[in-house]
């Protein structure tokens, strides 16, 4: 971007076409001539290079004009720059890996197998918010702590499997987990996404009293039960015939779901297969965009010195050649 701070100095142009007309008229008028009888000697009179060129002094006094215009009116060239801050968004990931999320409704996989590999996009999806996840089954525990190292989270995403917990389904406390991992944080919106598949009946938290705790520290919870209504095929390890599935029902406490996200401004959720529940966490993720503030400003670049520096050589040629080459002697 280019532009003149201050550009009536321009208007000094104005000058050089008059100073040019009037150049050639003085010099028209000043023609003379002489009468020669005999032009064989006149012919021989050799014309010095500097007095052909003594139109170089009104050149000189045009350019400094010019120059010193330019340089008055200080040109800028500037660059612009854009200066971008976020507002992060803390994100507490809850998973329950009770033995129901054994159940192969989520075909050809079991429903803890698709939900780490849709956590595992949903992380990859985040750009400034930190996030962390909590597990749970008949208790729980901080499986990674809220950070930005998305590397890290991935591979403890890894890490999940069944029996890392006494089987069971303490939602409350997996819930109490990740509220107390948000409560002492800064950012201005603190969310956590809780997946389950089943009904409290382990721990010491009711799943309400969590969702008041949370909604009291500002933290938005938002709910997913995962499972097909009806039943749902389940492997069971037999000691005599090795692998065989049964089917179990599907009992999520949706209403329960939908008063926790109800009560902390959040949303409940049902996923029925691995592309609904990559749409929900995508879905979510939407809802909680990171807020991006984009200041735009123009650093410019001074470029007078330049034509200053060109005035100046110009005035300085025009004295010196004024009394040295170009000297008028009265």
């Amino acid at each position: 971007m280019f532009k003149f701070v201050s550009p009536h100095w321009l208007l000094l142009l104005l000058a050089v076409p008059p100073m040019i007309y009037f150049y050639f008229r003085k010099r028209k008028i000043r023609n003379s001539s002489l009468q020669f009888s005999d032009l064989s000697q006149l012919k021989k009179v050799k014309v010095s290079a500097w007095v052909k060129r003594r139109s170089i002094l009104p050149i000189l006094r045009i350019l400094v004009i010019v120059f010193l215009s330019l340089a008055m009116a200080r040109p800028q060239m500037g660059r612009k720059s854009q200066e971008v801050s976020s507002e992060g968004i803390d994100i507490m990931l809850a998973v329950d890996i009770s033995g129901s999320m054994k159940a192969e409704d989520f075909k050809p996989y079991n429903r803890l197998y698709v939900a780490k590999e849709v956590l595992k996009q949903f992380v990859l999806d985040q750009k400034s918010n930190r996030v962390g996840l909590v597990i749970f089954a008949k208790e729980s525990f901080t499986q990674c702590p809220l950070t930005l190292d998305y590397g890290v989270l991935l591979n403890f995403i890894d890490r999940v499997d069944f029996g890392l917990i006494e089987d069971g389904t303490a939602i409350g406390l997996g819930l109490g987990n990740a509220i107390n991992r948000l409560r002492h944080s800064t950012a201005k919106s603190k969310v956590i996404i809780l997946l389950t598949d089943g009904i409290n009946n382990a721990g010491e938290i009711d799943p309400v009293t969590a969702a008041q705790l949370a909604q009291a520290q500002n933290i938005k919870i938002y709910t997913i039960g995962a499972g097909k209504p009806g039943m749902a095929l389940y492997p069971i390890d037999d000691p005599n015939f090795g692998k065989r599935y049964v089917y179990i029902p599907n009992e999520i406490d949706e209403v329960t779901m939908k008063k926790i996200a109800g009560i902390t401004g959040g949303q409940y959720f049902r996923a029925k297969d691995e592309k609904g529940l990559a749409t929900i966490y995508k879905q979510i993720s939407e809802m909680e965009k990171t807020k991006i503030k984009v200041k735009e400003y123009t650093q410019y670049n001074e470029l007078f010195p330049f034509w200053l520096y060109l005035g100046l050589g110009a005035v300085l040629a025009e004295i010196f050649l004024s009394n040295t080459k170009f000297r008028k002697i009265p």
